[in-house]
């Protein structure tokens, strides 16, 4: 029995810090994208590209800006202790739905730091298929409201 305790703690040990991920001053635990999350019919992407990206945002992003992207910090307009803003809500709460695709994949591909966050850049990390992806997962969470007013945009520019 004290062996697979101590199995269970260096597990424990050894797996905890892949669970916590810090997004500014304070600790967070990972949030799993949740499964009610379903594929918007009558968008640019196809079921196959949210999949993907419900995938790839569930295991890049989520930590950081919540599981329904629903962000993990009230105030993510004012920065932390340490300088760095917050991760923001990308669920069509925020500011992301402004921006054309090619503005996102820029970030994506930068990260945060460049605008005063703490996103690390995902350039060399993700495809551009999985970038994309992503991109598509995040749109998936905007309602048609928030959706019907970024195509508007992006189809004036």
């Amino acid at each position: 029995m004290m062996k697979s305790k101590n199995i269970f703690f260096v597990l424990f040990l050894g797996i905890s810090p892949l669970v916590w991920v810090s997004c500014g001053e304070k600790e967070k635990e990972t949030k799993a994208v949740d499964g009610s999350i379903t594929f918007k019919e009558s968008r640019w992407y196809t079921q196959q590209q949210f999949e993907l990206g419900k995938q790839v945002f569930t295991a890049n992003c989520a930590q950081c800006h919540g599981g329904k992207g629903q962000g993990l910090v009230e105030d993510w307009k004012t920065p932390n202790p340490n300088g760095q803003f917050p991760a923001p809500p990308l669920n069509g709460t925020a500011h992301t739905w402004h921006h054309s695709t090619e503005v996102l994949m820029e970030t994506i591909n930068k990260g945060g730091i460049p605008l005063g966050g703490s996103m690390p850049a995902f350039k060399e990390v993700l495809s551009e298929e999985e970038k994309l992806a992503v991109i598509a997962f995040v749109q998936n969470l905007w309602d048609d409201e928030i959706y019907n007013k970024w195509l508007k945009i992006n189809n004036s520019n």
